[in-house]
């Protein structure tokens, strides 16, 4: 296995966790919600039908999320993206990961960064099957495949 040491950036990781945490731990104080990104969506999209009040901050959220990238790219270069897959691929992995957020009632930032700040079993269960499920994807792909 080789490490490119140039993307070996422990302070920049470490910043974006904690800015994560703080922006978890400041929704669930300030607003009493989860910031789990599948469930903000949905809530969203869900709340444009019926006209619920959750709108503005979903959608800030969102936007948050969105306009965050792009004002990095102000001040610093953005990271070259490079995927390796075709569209059915892309496809079939964007359709397997709705169906596991929803049969796992939230995605891995709602159950590994909220959920299991919060001591919830039911998000342990989750995060370590989404470790594990990443595990044993590496491996099959890597060692048995070999791709």
């Amino acid at each position: 296995m080789n490490i490119d040491w140039n993307a070996f950036t422990p302070l920049t990781a470490l910043a974006g966790g904690v800015l994560i945490g703080l922006a978890s731990a400041w929704l669930i104080l300030m607003n009493g919600r989860i910031a789990g990104i599948s469930g903000i969506l949905g809530g969203l999209l869900s709340n444009a039908r019926d006209g619920s009040s959750n709108r503005g901050w979903q959608f800030a959220f969102i936007l948050g999320l969105l306009a965050g990238p792009a004002i990095w790219g102000l001040f610093l270069a953005l990271p070259t993206i490079e995927i390796r897959a075709n569209y059915p691929v892309l496809i079939a992995a964007g359709l397997l990961v709705g169906i596991g957020t929803r049969y796992a009632a939230g995605c891995t930032s709602g159950h590994g960064v909220c959920g299991l700040s919060r001591l919830s079993p039911r998000s342990l269960a989750a995060t370590m099957t989404f470790m594990f499920g990443g595990f044993a994807t590496v491996y099959v792909i890597r060692h048995l495949i070999g791709a």
